[in-house]
C-alpha cells in the first residue's frame, strides 16, 4: 500500500511539473502583435476653432425619443444647413444627399472607382436628457467650451464622430488630399430609436442599390481607455463584431377579479418568479470569438502573472469565466444577456390584472440565436403558463467577425498609434448594437471605434457628456489619418 501511495505522489509531482513547465514555456512564447505607429497625416488643425463648431452642433436638439412623432424635425433639417455653413470644401468637393427626409450621405469620388470604398458611419441624433437628482455644469444643450472641454448631450455620442469626421475631411481637402478609392460618409438620424428601420438601414439600401459592395467600414464602438487591469499602458479597443439586440416578451394570463380575493397564484407572482429564475440562471458563459481574440491580442503586454493567465487559457479558462462574470461590464462579453427593462399588468391598485407581461431585452452573444435563448427560457422557467414570444431582432443578419489580419486593419492600428504611440490596439467584442449592422451585406469588414481617449468622467448618456477638445482634437487627427491610410492607397 505505501509503495502505491509513493508512486502515486511521484506521478502528481511529475503532472505538476509538466503542467508548470508547458504554462512557463506557453508564457513566453507569447509575441507582440501591436502594430507600428504610423505618420499622422499632416493636417492643419485649430483645436478650439473645432472645438467651438461641435458646440454650434450640440445646440441642436437633435433627440431621438424612441417615438417618431415626438422628433423636432426643425433640428435636425437646421443642423443639416449648419454643417453645410461651417464645411465649405466638404460641399465643394463631396456629393450630399438627403436620405429618409434627415439622414445624409456624403460621397467623396476617388480616382480608382473600381477599388472597394470605405464608409464611414457616425449619427445625428442622441438620447434625451432625462430629469435626475443632479444639475448639469453646463446646460445639456448648450455646446459651451468651458473648463478645456466641449459639454453637452452628443459631445461624445456621437455628434463628435460627425463632426470630426468633417472635420478631418474639411482639413485633408485644404491640404490637396485626393482619394484613390470613393469614402462615403454615412450620418443616420436614429440610431438610438433601435429598430428603426429608417436612417442608416435606408443609408445602407441606397448603396446597395447603386452597386456599393466589398466595402471597408468604421463605426463607433470601442474608445481609449486608460484603466485596463493588467495592463499597464492604455488600449484602443476596435469592435470587430457586436452582439445583436433582441426583444423578448414574457405574458401570464391571469383570472382577474377583486385585489381582497388574490388566488393562491397571480399572474404578477407567476412572472416575478420567472422573472427571478432567469436572473438566478444566466446563459452560459464562453469565452470566444471577439472576445477571446481582445485578451490573447494583449496578453503579451500584460503583467507576468496576468499574461500566464491567457496563455494558458486551455487550464485557467473556468476561473476566467468566473471572474468575468463577477462585473457587469466583463459579464457581457462571455454570455447572451437578459435585462427586464418594461412590466405591466394591472392599471388599478385594487384590481387583480388579466394580464401581466415583461420586456427583456437580450443581447446575444455572437454563435447564440433566437432559438437557443427561446430554449434556455423555457428549461429555467419551467411553467407553461409563461408565455414566451420574439417581438423583434435576432436572426436575421447576425454581425460577422471581421478579420485582424489584414493590411486595413494594421493600418487602423497604425494611425491611431501615430497620435498616441502609448497605446495598445486591440479588437474587442462591442456589446451594445450601433449602425455598422446595417450595411453588412455591402462591407464584409465592419470596424467600430470612435478615436477619443476617455479618462473616466466623460459621461456618455448621462449627466455632465463632455469631451475634452485636446481628445476631441486627436480624434480629428486620427480621423484624418485613418482616411488618408485607407482611401489613400
Amino acid at each position: 500500500m505505501r509503495v502505491h501511495v509513493k508512486r502515486l505522489a511521484k506521478l502528481v509531482l511529475i503532472v505538476l511539473a509538466v503542467v508548470v513547465v508547458i504554462g512557463t514555456v506557453r508564457t513566453l512564447l507569447l509575441q507582440s502583435v501591436q502594430p507600428t505607429p504610423g505618420s499622422p497625416a499632416s493636417i492643419t488643425l485649430d483645436p478650439n476653432a473645432a472645438a467651438e463648431r461641435l458646440g454650434g452642433a450640440i445646440r441642436f436638439p437633435t433627440v431621438s425619443w424612441g417615438d417618431a412623432s415626438r422628433r423636432d424635425t426643425k433640428a435636425f433639417l437646421d443642423l443639416h444647413a449648419y454643417l453645410t455653413d461651417q464645411f465649405p470644401g466638404v460641399g465643394r468637393v463631396l456629393t450630399r444627399e438627403t436620405i429618409a427626409t434627415y439622414s445624409l450621405l456624403y460621397t467623396w469620388p476617388g480616382r480608382h472607382t473600381d477599388l472597394p470604398p470605405i464608409i464611414l458611419v457616425a449619427h445625428l441624433d442622441v438620447v434625451p436628457v432625462e430629469a435626475s437628482g443632479r444639475a448639469w455644469s453646463q446646460p445639456a444643450f448648450s455646446g459651451a467650451l468651458a473648463n478645456g472641454s466641449v459639454w453637452g448631450r452628443g459631445a461624445i455620442d456621437h455628434k463628435s464622430g460627425v463632426l470630426g469626421l468633417l472635420e478631418a475631411v474639411e482639413a485633408l481637402i485644404a491640404m490637396g488630399f485626393t482619394p484613390e478609392r470613393t469614402v462615403y460618409l454615412a450620418f443616420g438620424h436614429n440610431e438610438e430609436d433601435g429598430g428603426d428601420p429608417s436612417g442608416a438601414a435606408a443609408i445602407a439600401e441606397h448603396l446597395a442599390s447603386r452597386g456599393v459592395q466589398d466595402a471597408w467600414l468604421l463605426d463607433e464602438g470601442g474608445v481609449i481607455y486608460d484603466r485596463v487591469p493588467g495592463v499597464r499602458q492604455p488600449v484602443a479597443f476596435i469592435g470587430i463584431t457586436e452582439k445583436d439586440p433582441v426583444i423578448f416578451e414574457l405574458r401570464v394570463a391571469g383570472a382577474g377579479g377583486h385585489a381582497s380575493m388574490p388566488p393562491a397564484e397571480t399572474a404578477v407572482g407567476l412572472l416575478g418568479r420567472a422573472l427571478d429564475r432567469l436572473e438566478q440562471r444566466p446563459m452560459p458563459s464562453r469565452l470566444d470569438g471577439a472576445a477571446r481574440a481582445m485578451f490573447m491580442t494583449l496578453a503579451p503586454e500584460m503583467t507576468i502573472p496576468m499574461r500566464a493567465v491567457f496563455a494558458n487559457l486551455w487550464l485557467t479558462r473556468p476561473m476566467v469565466l468566473r471572474r468575468f462574470a463577477m462585473t457587469p461590464e466583463t459579464n457581457a462579453t462571455i454570455r447572451t444577456t437578459m435585462a427586464a427593462t418594461m412590466l405591466q399588468a394591472s392599471q388599478k391598485s385594487n384590481v387583480l390584472p388579466t394580464s401581466a407581461h415583461a420586456i427583456v431585452n437580450v443581447r446575444l452573444l455572437p454563435g447564440d440565436t433566437n432559438e437557443t435563448v427561446t430554449q434556455h427560457m423555457r428549461s429555467v422557467i419551467d411553467d407553461g403558463r409563461v408565455i414566451i414570444t420574439v417581438l423583434a431582432g435576432g436572426d436575421r443578419n447576425p454581425p460577422p467577425i471581421s478579420p485582424t489580419g489584414t493590411p486595413e486593419f494594421v493600418r487602423l492600428g497604425s494611425a491611431i498609434r501615430s497620435i498616441y504611440p502609448e497605446v495598445l490596439v486591440a479588437p474587442f467584442l462591442t456589446v451594445a448594437a450601433t449602425d455598422s449592422r446595417y450595411f453588412a451585406r455591402i462591407a464584409p469588414r465592419m470596424y467600430r471605434f470612435l478615436p477619443i481617449h476617455f479618462d473616466g468622467a466623460e459621461a456618455v448618456h448621462g449627466v455632465d457628456e463632455h469631451v475634452p477638445v485636446d481628445a476631441y482634437a486627436n480624434a480629428i487627427r486620427i480621423y484624418a489619418t485613418i482616411i488618408q491610410s485607407i482611401a489613400g492607397s
